[in-house]
């Protein structure tokens, strides 16, 4: 099918179809439980999350649809008409609707969007279009995971909690917008399989290696000291398991924790050739992005793991 320009192959973000030369609209869905408490807060997070995927792929959202599940027995219908306002809200800032959705019965709560967008072909960021001296610059701090789960365990405080939420509720928009802006190619969202996984997909995708600096990564202020405490998802050790690669002798147990911490609505990975390095910074501080750290670079493949991890630069 030719007009399927991003289907399942490279575990891209979000599928694409091409309806004219000049159109093609881009598809994706996301949902899971609550992550913090507050239901107004877990809304904000879901959609931010949801639409996530379109503004990976260089794509502007124009429609959403809710996925809702809703234990009629434990929860009342209001604390999901809370999550909902709160989905909305984020929809809202992205310039779009919920327009409708679907909703059952289930064991545990759920909430999340169907996501449509649109983007000119041309324009179309992928996961497997690195180039060898590509760097990969991050436009959210880590630790979201570890802080979720700080939250389901009652050890978070109240500093973190607010951090927390700021960074999983901030869209990528001004990330997305800096990278079609500088004429990028390649780029993916950091969530569930981590900086790791992300970073290795992206190399594996475009047939080549990487190689991570922890010295450079963005932290969400609390993490370091959540992962210390032992607070782990269970997805952590997952993602170290599956994702192979090789550590330096002065990267730390806590880092190896960070770097495959699973994200919630994660900011972008972008793949930038060096002589456009300083162009894409410059956008993103224009367009607001939350940060824009160099944390790694693509290279030719090599003996031995397809990702190296160093303790610096």
């Amino acid at each position: 099918m030719p007009q399927l320009l991003v289907g399942i192959e490279t575990s891209d973000d979000a599928a694409v179809y091409q309806l004219r030369d000049d159109l093609a609209i881009v598809q994706t869905l996301d949902f899971f439980m609550p992550v913090v408490d507050d239901p107004f807060d877990y809304g904000r997070i879901a959609a931010a999350n949801s639409i996530s995927d379109v503004y990976a792929m260089g794509a502007t959202p124009i429609l959403a649809l809710s996925i809702v599940g809703l234990p009629l027995k434990k929860i009342a219908p209001e604390v999901m008409a809370e999550v909902i306002a709160g989905g909305a809200s984020v929809c809202a800032e992205a310039g779009i609707a919920i327009a409708g959705g679907h909703s059952i019965d289930d064991e545990e709560m759920k909430f999340g969007l169907s996501v449509t967008g649109t983007v000119h072909p041309a324009r179309l960021l992928r996961n497997d279009r690195g180039r060898p001296g590509d760097y990969l610059v991050l436009t959210k701090p880590l630790g979201s995971g570890t802080l979720a789960s700080a939250v389901k365990k009652d050890t978070i405080t109240e500093a973190a909690y607010a951090e927390l939420v700021r960074v999983a509720t901030f869209l990528n928009r001004a990330p997305s917008l800096a990278a079609v802006e500088t004429g990028l190619a390649c780029a993916t969202d950091v969530t569930g399989f981590s900086l790791l996984g992300h970073a290795h997909e992206i190399a594996a995708g475009s047939g080549l290696s990487v190689d991570l600096w922890m010295s450079e990564l963005p932290v969400i202020a609390g993490a370091r000291e959540s992962i210390a405490a032992g607070v782990v998802p269970g997805a952590t050790g997952r993602n170290l398991a599956y994702y192979a690669a090789s550590w330096g002798s002065e990267v730390s147990e806590l880092d190896r924790k960070l770097i495959a911490d699973p994200q919630t609505s994660g900011g972008l990975l972008l793949a930038v050739a060096p002589g456009r390095l300083d162009a894409l910074l410059g956008a993103l501080s224009r367009h607001g992005a939350l940060c824009s750290a160099v944390v790694g670079q693509l290279a030719p493949v090599t003996d031995g793991p397809r990702v190296r991890v160093h303790a610096s630069r």
